[in-house]
């Protein structure tokens, strides 16, 4: 069945581009979550590691990622390769008819990342961008009870991890950049997703803590087009505890909340109040599940091909202003 073509059957059949330390998480939910997905292969840069995945999900190994998408049976793709590689193989998928789940970032920078919007226009399949943070349980607690706070006064999101073993994370020519392109992503996609307003300038400083090429290690101030909010970003990739604190300040009160560590807290005055929440959820499975419903549904993706194109303009700019030292716009495609 042509990518191209309304998809009305139940059951889809996968390629899974990219099965690394990240990948295999889609790997995972698809073998044992998803039913009514068959993964019909898989291309890793290691074949040997790739030839044993297939074996353990039961399904092709290719030998290059070109021959999993000449495959006519396969409808969609996941993708999940260091961001260097995303704009041929989105293009090639595009021109193959598959319709495309993308791991961000999107690109490496915003000329490619508009040349693969313009691609996926032109032959008329449909990708999605994989922001997977959008689908976290703490997050989206957080969104629904912003308009609890009156006018927003000001956000400020941190992300912090231990320094990455992925190697190829510190190589410039796959990465296409450090912490701010990789992770800072997420923060400027939640920024959008939570408060509604699109970022118009950055201020934004850098330093290396343990890689030597890309940088590990950032802040930034950011300004929105429509609203007096100010938002401070934080990211690093030099510390031996994980965090990913949400703060959000509004003139009726206060959110304070931790989507790695699942808790939440409302501020009224002096009161600190507890929020209850459920179970962490997976979110790469939320994904998966959200990309599959809409190709079957024939309804809008929920984070979409602008979606990723905004997020890399904005950490463009975050480049753009540690280098320069001032204050820079963000240039939206």
């Amino acid at each position: 069945m042509s990518g191209r073509s309304t998809i009305m059957e139940s059951l889809l059949r996968f390629g899974l581009i990219g099965v690394g330390r990240h990948g295999s998480r889609y790997a995972k939910h698809i073998n044992e979550d998803f039913p009514q997905i068959d993964l019909i292969g898989l291309w890793r840069r290691n074949a040997g590691e790739g030839k044993s995945q297939a074996r353990q999900y039961g399904c092709r190994y290719f030998r290059t990622y070109s021959d999993l998408l000449a495959d006519k049976s396969i409808d969609a793709v996941v993708v999940v390769l260091p961001p260097a590689l995303n704009l041929s193989v989105c293009e090639e998928a595009a021109f193959r008819g598959k319709h495309i789940l993308l791991e961000k970032p999107m690109a490496i920078n915003v000329r490619e990342a508009v040349r693969i919007r313009q691609t996926i226009s032109r032959y008329g399949v449909r990708l999605m961008v994989s922001q997977t943070l959008r689908f976290n349980a703490v997050v989206k607690t957080v969104k629904a009870r912003i308009p609890q706070l009156g006018s927003l006064h000001s956000i400020h999101l941190s992300q912090r991890f231990e320094p990455s073993p992925l190697a190829w994370l510190d190589r410039r020519d796959l990465s296409g950049g450090g912490i701010i392109l990789h992770t800072g992503v997420h923060s400027f996609d939640l920024l959008r997703f939570l408060t509604g307003e699109e970022v118009d300038k950055v201020s934004c400083m850098i330093n290396r803590v343990v890689t030597r090429d890309t940088e590990d290690n950032f802040s930034a101030i950011m300004t929105f087009e429509r609203s007096n909010i100010i938002a401070s970003v934080m990211g690093s990739r030099g510390t031996k505890g994980r965090n990913g604190l949400i703060e959000v300040a509004g003139e009726d009160g206060q959110l304070i909340a931790d989507h790695v560590h699942n808790h939440f807290y409302e501020v009224r005055g002096m009161e600190l109040r507890p929020i209850e929440l459920g179970s962490p959820v997976p979110t790469v499975y939320e994904a998966l599940k959200a990309f599959y419903d809409s190709l079957c549904g024939e309804v809008p993706f929920p984070v979409t091909i602008d979606d990723g194109v905004i997020a890399v303009a904005i950490a463009e700019a975050c480049y753009r202003s540690a280098e320069t030292g001032t204050w820079e716009n963000v240039s939206y495609p």
